[in-house]
C-alpha cells in the first residue's frame, strides 16, 4: 500500500460470515436488519472493507491536492459500543433528516446509533438515499 492509499480497502471476506460472528445478539440482529435495509435502498451488493465495515457501492475521488483513491459509497459497522453508519461525504446537509431520525450522535461522516429501536429506519432509508445523491454530485457512484 502506498502512503497515499486509504488504509481501509475492500476485501474478499464474507459479509454473511462477518454478520453471523457479531457476538451480541441484539447488535447481530440490528446488523442483519441494516444489511437488508442497505441492500434494498442502494440496490448494491455488500462488500467488506477492512475487517469490520460493510460497504455498498464505491466511488473514486481525486482531491485538488492530487490525492486519489476508492472508498465505499455508504455502509455501516456493528461496533461493540454502537452501530456506525457511514454516509459520504458527510451529514452536513441533512440536519432536517437527522432531526427526525431519533436518538443518535454524529461525527463528520459517521452516524452513531446504540440500537435500531432508537431510530426511525424509514428516515434512515431517506438519509442513505440523500447521501448517495449528494455523493454522486461530487464523484460517480458505482455498484459493488
Amino acid at each position: 500500500m502506498s502512503p497515499r492509499e486509504n488504509k481501509t480497502q475492500p476485501t474478499e471476506h464474507s459479509v454473511a460470515e462477518f454478520l453471523a460472528g457479531v457476538e451480541h445478539p441484539v447488535r447481530r440482529a440490528d446488523a442483519q436488519a441494516l444489511d437488508t435495509l442497505f441492500r434494498a435502498v442502494t440496490g448494491f451488493n455488500p462488500v467488506m472493507w477492512g475487517d469490520s465495515i460493510i460497504g455498498y457501492g464505491r466511488y473514486h475521488y481525486t482531491y485538488k491536492t492530487g490525492r486519489e483513491g476508492d472508498f465505499l459509497a455508504t455502509g455501516f459497522s456493528p461496533r461493540k459500543s454502537s452501530l456506525s453508519i457511514y454516509i459520504m461525504p458527510g451529514y452536513g446537509e441533512f440536519q432536517g433528516l437527522l432531526d427526525r431520525l431519533g436518538k443518535h450522535k454524529t461525527g463528520r461522516a459517521c452516524l452513531y446509533v446504540n440500537k435500531l429501536a432508537d431510530i426511525d429506519t424509514d428516515v434512515l432509508a431517506e438519509l442513505i438515499r440523500a447521501g448517495l445523491r449528494d455523493l454522486a454530485r461530487h464523484w460517480p457512484v458505482e455498484p459493488t
